[in-house]
């Protein structure tokens, strides 16, 4: 009799439990991350094209390593946000001439500017192809860079390397 008991508890227990699962809904999946990206306009005023130009000339100069350059761009309290840390202007500057990070190709496939006042806000939408520690490698980054206006001069005030979820675009015959 006990055992009679004990298999219609478990058929009960059991056919609830389908009863159950069988009206539950399936667990949702997230959305997957937005992968838009900025979109270049198709026209600048003066003020954007000349970040626009400023900046494509810090990617020639951190590729050729023109650190005097660099120093005279970059704003003294300057900060370079990176994947491996962030640090001030002494230290990129430091970097970039030892060839801890060396530059060498940033292929830029769409670019952003907003203006406030004496300060500019660019989007870079990038692959970067680098030397890191010595081993070369290659990331989709979107690349912020904030510069000020500081007696008639644009300097800049912060640069930050966020990677991209997308592919990199860049092959090696770019």
């Amino acid at each position: 009799m006990k055992r009679v008991l004990f298999v219609l508890a478990l058929l009960l227990l059991l056919g609830g439990a389908a009863a159950f699962h069988a009206g539950a809904q399936p667990a949702q999946q997230p959305p997957p991350p937005p992968t838009d990206t900025i979109k270049t306009a198709a026209s600048h005023t003066p003020e954007q094209q000349e970040i626009i130009d400023l900046s494509k000339k810090k990617w020639d100069w951190m590729a050729e390593k023109k650190v005097d350059s660099l120093k005279n761009l970059f704003d003294e309290k300057a900060m370079f946000v990176h994947m491996g840390g962030s640090w001030g202007k002494t230290q990129e500057l430091e970097t970039i001439k030892s060839g801890g990070i060396w530059y060498k190709h940033a292929a830029v496939y769409a670019v952003e500017v907003n203006t406030f006042g004496n300060m500019a806000i660019l989007l870079n939408d990038i692959d970067l192809q680098a030397v890191v520690g010595g081993n070369q490698v290659t990331h989709a980054f979107m690349v912020t860079e904030v510069y000020i206006k500081e007696n008639g001069q644009w300097k800049m005030a912060q640069l930050t390397f966020s990677q991209l979820l997308r592919p990199v675009r860049l092959t090696n015959n770019n």
